[in-house]
């Protein structure tokens, strides 16, 4: 079965506040069997627009990454990270 993956860009324009998004997703992350490959770091812009900073999780399948975001605890999280950032998230499937 193909892994699911979060791609994110994220511009943080409250970092303590998105502390906060980072702790309360934690458990939604867990639950999921979410492992992070890329979560912050430096980068290099090719093309198009970018955001400040990109992070990529892997799920053990794109249900359970597509699961993970609607599910009661990561709703939770993500109403405080859309308090302190903006973003864009997608899931794909692996290949």
């Amino acid at each position: 079965m193909p892994k699911g993956y979060w791609i994110a860009r994220v511009d943080i324009r409250d970092p303590e506040r998105y502390k906060d998004y980072v702790a309360a997703a934690k458990p939604a992350f867990e639950r999921y069997g979410a492992t992070f490959l890329a979560r912050g770091g430096p980068f290099q812009r090719l093309e198009g627009e970018v955001r400040a900073r990109n992070v990529v999780i892997e799920f053990p399948s794109l249900q359970a990454a597509v699961d993970c975001y609607h599910s009661p605890e990561y709703q939770r999280a993500a109403a405080i990270r859309q308090e302190a950032a903006d973003a864009e998230m997608v899931v794909v499937e692996g290949v």
